[in-house]
């Protein structure tokens, strides 16, 4: 290789030297941070409970056969919870059968009577007595069989009340009884509640009643997560003993990780305000400790310890330890390789 050779190639090796510095030398991405509009809440307590939930009760009488669900299982909508014997239903069910055979052949023989009586009266062989007669016969034979088939219907009902069914899918939250119980109408069997739909009870202060009646938003605050409410229903009128009004608070079909009876905070948004807000992937959480990595003038990397607020979306506010217009590091990880890496020292903070 000549001299111009090598000193082309040494060239171009410096060329792409100091493109790669230039590359570490760009710091790491980053947001100004401004004070933000965003909605005044004021916060409750309240309480999860299931949207559907009750007890289901025997509708016939007879003695437990079979329990098929017990305490925290699952039960399909539709489903065969509870069995009885149903001796006695079917029984029933048997007699109301027979008698219905009877009575629709009374009534087969009461019509062709009729209907002879009063072919004879058109040529004045029978009185109008007769007549009469075998007319209410007919009209008696047509009630009995419609009696009979409502006393089949409920026959049939009677045995299908043997076997209690889930009315919609729920959990079972109690069982009332056990396997060779007598039961009879109105005895408690099941109780069970749904958790696709749920809903929070509020007691709201009388303070708030107008802005909420006004804006109806509210969202609730649980395991670090917020979870808007898809409607509000407030009460007319106050709770004579506290004053106080109960609002209701559906929730999202299937919200994960919530259960009936949970307490969990409620934000009610009665107004606007502006609050300092950071993306929430750059808060850094050690322990107790909450920071995040502020890019200076000089684009070097400090890591500032804040005190933070309450998460709207995917923002978190910020209480303490930033002003309006720092420029907040949006990738931890990315500030903390500029640390680490002594060939980009120069974003680094000096030491004191």
């Amino acid at each position: 290789m000549n001299a111009r050779a090598r000193s082309g190639m040494l060239l171009l090796g410096l060329a792409l030297l100091a493109a790669a510095v230039a590359r570490a030398a760009e710091p790491p991405p980053a947001v100004r941070v401004e004070r933000e509009r965003v909605p005044l809440e004021r916060y409750v307590d309240g309480t999860i409970e299931a949207v559907n939930q009750g007890t289901i009760s025997a509708q016939t009488s007879g003695r437990v056969r079979e329990v098929l669900y017990d305490v925290n299982d699952f039960m399909p909508a539709g489903a065969v919870i509870v069995r009885l014997h149903g001796t006695e239903q079917r029984a029933g069910l048997e007699q109301a059968e027979a008698a219905l055979a009877e009575a629709t052949t009374r009534e087969a023989e009461a019509a062709q009577q009729f209907d002879r009586v009063a072919a004879l009266l058109e040529r004045r062989l029978v009185s109008r007595q007769q007549y009469d007669q075998a007319l209410a016969a007919r009209d008696a034979a047509v009630a009995r069989s419609a009696a009979a088939r409502g006393a089949l219907a409920a026959a049939r009902e009677g045995v299908r009340y043997t076997e209690i069914r889930a009315p919609y899918a729920a959990v079972v939250a109690r069982r009332h009884i056990e396997v060779g119980e007598a039961v009879a109408p109105g005895t408690p069997l099941l109780s069970g509640l749904s958790l696709q739909f749920l809903r929070v009870n509020v007691d709201l202060p009388q303070g708030l009643v107008g802005p909420v009646r006004e804006l109806r938003r509210a969202a609730i605050h649980v395991a670090g997560r917020r979870i808007e409410a898809t409607r509000l229903t407030l009460s007319p009128q106050a709770e004579p003993e506290s004053g106080t009004f109960r609002v209701r608070l559906d929730l999202p079909e299937n919200a994960a990780d919530l259960y009936p009876g949970m307490l969990v905070k409620v934000a009610f948004v009665v107004g606007e305000t502006e609050r300092l807000l950071i993306p929430a992937g750059a808060l850094v959480e050690r322990s107790e400790l909450q920071s995040v990595y502020v890019l200076g003038a000089d684009d070097r990397i400090a890591l500032r310890q804040v005190r933070t607020g309450h998460r709207f979306d995917d923002r978190i506010e910020v209480l303490a330890g930033l002003l309006p217009g720092e420029r907040v590091v949006t990738d931890p990880l990315a500030a903390l390789a500029v640390l680490r890496d002594p060939s980009r020292r120069a974003l680094a903070p000096a030491a004191d």
